[in-house]
Formats: C-alpha cells, structure tokens, sequence
C-alpha cells in the first residue's frame, strides 16, 4: 500500500515538471524568436557569449551541492534548516568571488569592447540568485515538485512579459542581459514563501554541516566544469576568433535543434524507475532488456527527428528566426544530427548509475572537453559556425560510442546499443508493451 501511494507521489510530481515544462518551452520558442529577431545576429549572440562564458563559473559557485543536497535532507531531516542555510549562504559568497571571475576574464579576453564587458557582467549577476534558488532542492526531497513547478512557471511568465515590454520599447541589449537574474530571483522568494508555509525549519549556518556536504560535493565540481566545457566551449570560441554575430547564428540553430529535448528527458524520466526496479529486484534480463527498449526508442526517435529537422530547416530558420539567420540553415542541418548521440549519452548515464561506475564519469567528460576544444580550434578556422557544429557532432559520437570502448569498464553498454538497434523493440514500443 505504502509502495502505491509512493509511486502516485512520484508519478504526480513528475507530471507537474512535465506539464511545466512543455508550457516554459512553447514560451521560451516564442520568446527567444522574437528576441533573437529583436537583437539581431550580433546582440543575440553577445547574449549567448555572455550565457555561456557564466556557464563556466556555475558549477564553482554552487560548489557540487546541488548532487548531494537531496540525499542530506533525506539523510539528515531534523538539520534540514541548517542544510538551506549553509548551502545558499555558501554559495553566495562563492557566487560574488565567481562574478569578480568572471568580469577579470572578459576585461581581459575581450580588452577594449565595453559592451560585451558590460554585457558579460550585467548577465553574470545571475550567479548571486542563483545561489538562493539552491532550495528547490528540499521541495525534490520532499516529493513537492507540484510547488516548485508552479513557482517555476510563474517565474517564467512573467519574465518573459518583462522581455516582451522590453521588445515593446525597444530596449538595449543590456537590459535584456538581466533577464535571467529576475528570473532566479522570483523562484526564491517564491520558494522561501512556501518553504515557510508548508511548515520548513528555521533556516541558519553550520560550519560543520558545510565541511560535512564539501567533502562530498567537492568532486563533482571538476565533473560538472567539464560537461561546461563539452557544452559551451564551441560558442566562446566562435566569439573570440570570429565575432559576437557567428556566435547567434549558432545560437539560433543550437536552441532549434534542442527544442524537443523536454520529450526525450520525459522518456528517460519515466523509464528509471523502471530500470532501477529490476536492478534492485536481481532481475538482470529485465533490467538490460528495458534499457534497451529506452535506447531503441529514444535512438530512432532522435533519428526521425534528424531527418525531418535537415529537410525543414530553411522553413524553420525562416520562420523562427527570419531572413537575417540564414546562415544558421546548415548549421542546424549538421547540428540536429549531434542530439541522437547527446541522448544516447543520457540513457548511458542511466546505465552507469544503475551499475555503480559514476567513478568513470569524470573520464567520460574530460575526454569529450579535450576533443571538442582541439576540433574546434581545427576547424572554426577552416568553416566557421560548420566547422564548430561538426566539432560538436563528432565530439558527440566520440564521447558517447568510442569512449565507452576505450574506457574499458563501459563496454558492455555499447553491446546494448546494438542490441536496441533490433526493429523488433521498437515495433514492440509502437505497439504498446507491459514492462517485463
């Protein structure tokens, strides 16, 4: 009975982040496209530079706790006020030393171009809300995800009426660099609204509680900076041996060929349960067998959707992003076929949890970092925004296929890939199936 009502939970909150999620995303395609037309190649792309140049400095300031912070409010309820605390106050002060970081970086890698200092800085300030956004993680462990979805969505309504008022006037590019930082804000005071209402400890500090979460967080700091390197590396490097407008042509073909990420990552989500079930029940064939059907279904899906996004891609640069972008055509055209693998990496972490080797991660990661920075400093070069989405690509097919034979203990995941290949699992998926 009790394993019934937990998985209603479960199945609950998981619909509310589904629900919110397709809302935000529908919101933000329209947003981001009349934004990107607003700004233009260039100031849409010094929004993406700045984006990502703050990207690097997010897994430093929320220093690895966002990995550990559910299991210490399970593992330590009667501290759950000192765990708020001593997160979010932490990670302030981590987040002022990474925005001092970040402003010397771009003072210096674009001397003399005050409006991207400006913008870079402007945008940075996100770090600092950021931090108190930590909280959305006692709503996780508590399976209150209904709250933190709707708070979410409330959020994101109203700064994208702060970005369409902006349209409306005709604002500068730096207001638009805030954007994000309003967004953050909202979700924690919302948060700590309800955090107090549904009854939440008194927050503080503990020196003690920090040590205890560092001392585990801490490895994921260097995980996480390499998956920032894997995912953010190709635009900063756009802007600096090119300009600020190859840097939205790709932009704008990156966010197309993401924009139905939010399926996949459903698909995924509601498969792991599944998986992790059979795992912890010894039922090993059910266990690999259901893995496969989540690679069958997420690798011919991803496929479908390669092929319909490289034969519509002028209509839908044209239509989402207008005549100024059509640079970004071919880019998405090589671009959309880098998400199959992208989502193959996705199940295979899947895999790795369900198997204990989350110690070859940081392997995975690195190895992905090292080859997408000498691609594209091979080929930015020789094919600008192209040479950047083939880098992409075959850091991709790298990271997700050739590492998990080089890394010796990852092997058997590829045999599961071949098997999902069968037609039968997904004639099976089609035709609707009850998990073995």
């Amino acid at each position: 009975m009790k394993l019934n009502i937990f998985k209603n939970k479960v199945a609950k909150n998981a619909g509310w982040i589904i629900i919110t999620r397709i809302i935000q995303a529908v919101l933000a395609l329209v947003i981001n496209m009349l934004t990107a037309r607003f700004l233009g190649p260039s100031n849409y792309g010094l929004i993406n530079y700045a984006a990502s140049v703050v990207a690097f400095a997010t897994p430093i300031m929320s220093l690895g706790f966002a990995n550990v912070l559910v299991q210490e409010y399970v593992n330590h309820p009667e501290e759950e006020g000192k765990i708020l605390g001593t997160s979010v106050l932490l990670s302030f002060f981590s987040s002022i030393a990474c925005i001092g970081g970040v402003f010397a970086f771009t003072l210096v890698a674009d001397a003399g171009q005050k409006v991207t200092n400006i913008v870079v800085l402007l945008y940075s300030l996100m770090l600092i809300t950021q931090a108190f956004e930590l909280i959305q993680y006692w709503y996780q462990a508590k399976l209150l995800s209904k709250y933190m979805a709707i708070v979410s969505l409330i959020a994101y309504i109203l700064v994208s009426g702060y970005k369409t008022v902006l349209l409306i006037l005709k604002a500068d590019v730096y207001l638009f660099a805030l954007a994000n930082s309003i967004d953050y804000l909202l979700i924690a005071v919302f948060l700590l609204v309800f955090y107090k209402k549904l009854g939440g400890q008194r927050i503080s500090f503990s020196g003690e509680i920090g040590k205890r979460m560092f001392a585990k967080s801490r490895h994921y700091i260097v995980s996480s900076l390499m998956v920032t390197i894997f995912a953010q590396t190709d635009k900063i490097m756009l802007k600096q041996m090119i300009d600020e407008s190859a840097v939205g042509y790709y932009s704008a073909a990156v966010s197309c060929a993401g924009m139905t990420s939010f399926v996949f990552t459903a698909i995924i989500d509601s498969f792991r349960p599944v998986i992790f079930e059979h795992k912890k029940n010894g039922d090993q064939t059910g266990y690999e067998l259901n893995i496969e059907r989540l690679y069958s279904i997420v690798i011919y899906l991803a496929l479908l959707q390669s092929i319909v996004m490289t034969i519509l891609s002028p209509f839908i640069i044209r239509v989402l992003y207008g005549g100024d972008y059509q640079a970004s055509i071919l880019a998405l055209q090589i671009i959309v076929w880098y998400t199959t693998f992208s989502y193959m990496g996705a199940v295979r972490n899947v895999w790795i949890l369900g198997e204990g080797k989350q110690k070859y991660l940081w392997i995975l990661n690195l190895g992905g970092a090292l080859a997408n920075i000498v691609l594209n400093f091979i080929l930015i070069p020789f094919w600008g925004i192209y040479g950047a989405a083939v880098a992409s690509l075959i850091t991709q097919v790298f990271t997700n296929i050739f590492m998990n034979a080089i890394v010796w203990p990852l092997k058997h995941n590829n045999m599961l890939i071949l098997k999902s290949l069968n037609p039968k699992l997904i004639i099976e998926l089609l035709r609707g199936y009850e998990h073995s």
